[in-house]
C-alpha cells in the first residue's frame, strides 16, 4: 500500500471519527434520561462516570481516539473488500459496505448486548440506529476516497 492510499485511509478513518462524534452527541441528548437514571450508574465505566455529573475531558478524548481507530480499520477493510463489491457507483457500493458491517458486526453485537448486560432495550436500540447511520454514513464517504 502507497503513502497516497494510507492517508485516505487516515482520512477516511478521521472523516469517520467526525461523523461518529456528531450522531452519537445527537443521540446522548435523545438517551440522557437512561444516563442520568440512578438505576444504571453501576453500568457505566468509571471513565465514562467517575462521579455524578456529566463524563470528563477525558473520556470524550477517549471515545474520539477509539473512534479514529474503528474508522481508521473501517477504511482499511473496505480497501481490501471494495473490488469484490461488485456494484457500480460509490455512493452505492459505500452503502452496500456500510450495511454489510451493519449485518455482521452490528445486529449481532447488539443481540450479545442485550443478553449479556443490564441495559434499557430502547437505549441498545438507540445505540444501535445510531451506528447503523454512521456506518452507513462513513462507507459512502470512504467509497467516495477510494473511487
Amino acid at each position: 500500500m502507497c503513502g497516497k492510499k494510507a492517508g485516505r485511509i487516515v482520512l477516511a478513518g478521521a472523516i469517520f471519527m467526525a461523523i461518529s462524534y456528531v450522531i452519537h452527541m445527537l443521540g446522548a441528548f435523545v438517551d440522557m434520561g437512561y444516563y442520568t437514571d440512578p438505576n444504571y450508574f453501576k453500568i457505566w465505566s468509571k471513565l465514562m462516570m467517575p462521579t455524578a455529573g456529566p463524563p470528563p475531558m477525558e473520556f470524550t478524548l477517549y471515545s474520539l481516539l477509539f473512534s479514529l481507530i474503528g474508522g481508521i480499520l473501517f477504511a482499511l477493510v473496505y480497501y481490501y473488500v471494495k473490488d469484490a463489491i461488485k456494484i457500480k457507483g460509490a455512493v452505492k457500493k459505500g452503502l452496500f459496505y456500510g450495511l454489510l458491517i451493519v449485518l455482521i458486526a452490528l445486529i449481532p453485537g447488539s443481540l450479545s448486548m442485550i443478553l449479556l448486560f443490564n441495559l434499557p432495550l430502547l437505549l441498545v436500540v438507540s445505540w444501535a440506529v445510531q451506528g447503523a447511520i454512521v456506518y452507513l454514513l462513513s462507507g459512502m464517504v470512504t467509497a467516495k476516497l477510494f473511487k
